[in-house]
């Protein structure tokens, strides 16, 4: 079972569990009431409103996962919370690389930062942010919603917490065979945002948009997209495209 530590105020759990992490077992959670700066991927900002969403991060000591294959972590956490969400409500997706969707609108942030060692990941520390009770989002952040706005009723933070710690406890815990990552990454992929076989808009930071096919996302998390208009498979690392939806650009 997780041991959980709740602050009244952090500037940000992983910055905070990063910080403590030699004295802390695998598993910890450092829980936040406020998070004055709290960080999403690339340096992106995450809004919380106090007490109204549940925001956290985790600690996994030695994950047996190889470092050139990391990104299964990065699948087993997101699968962990879509398992914990569908418990409240249908229609939750994984935007690439780990975004976590309710339709065409973000409801849960997550950011892993991994401390490498000789022997390869000494540690990963996975940040969560998930919208729980909020209704109001004051950012200029395009598309956030919560389990209130979908659903009209009130959660319990503590148990949406737990139940997705709990849940990426167990998946993390890797046997380092292939078939377990294979088996991994093959949900990942039933859960992805958009892989459908269709072709769907997506852009270059420049601001060229193009049609594409998701093929694939390859263990050390690049996007596989076949362009429509030539049939041909290119790679993009993270923040190198973007999707449109609904004529909202994401990068």
């Amino acid at each position: 079972m997780p041991r959980y530590i709740l602050l009244q105020e952090v500037p940000s759990t992983n910055t905070y569990l990063k910080s403590m992490a030699h004295i802390f077992e695998s598993g910890t959670v450092i829980q936040a009431y406020v998070q004055t700066a709290g960080r999403g991927q690339k340096g992106n900002s995450w809004e919380a409103a106090p007490g109204k969403n549940a925001t956290f991060s985790q600690l996994i000591k030695k994950p047996q996962i190889d470092v050139k294959e990391q990104f299964f972590l990065s699948e087993a956490v997101s699968l962990a919370i879509v398992d914990a969400l569908e418990q409240y409500v249908g229609d939750i997706k994984i935007k690439w690389p780990n975004d976590i969707y309710y339709k065409d609108s973000k409801l849960c942030g997550i950011l892993i930062e991994h401390s490498l060692g000789d022997g390869g990941i000494e540690h990963s520390i996975v940040g969560v942010g998930v919208n729980i009770n909020q209704q109001l989002f004051i950012s200029d952040a395009p598309n956030p919603v919560s389990l209130q706005n979908i659903t009209g009723e009130n959660y319990d933070i503590e148990e949406v917490t737990y139940r997705i710690c709990e849940n990426i406890e167990r998946y993390c815990n890797f046997d380092g065979t292939r078939e377990q990552l294979d088996k991994l990454h093959e949900r990942y992929l039933s859960k992805l945002y958009l892989y459908d076989g269709k072709p769907h808009q997506f852009i270059t930071p420049d601001g060229k948009q193009f049609e594409a096919i998701i093929d694939d996302v390859v263990p050390d998390g690049t996007l596989t997209l076949r362009h429509t208009s030539d049939n041909t498979c290119h790679s993009y690392h993270f923040k190198e495209v973007g999707f449109v939806i609904n004529r909202v650009r994401f990068l």
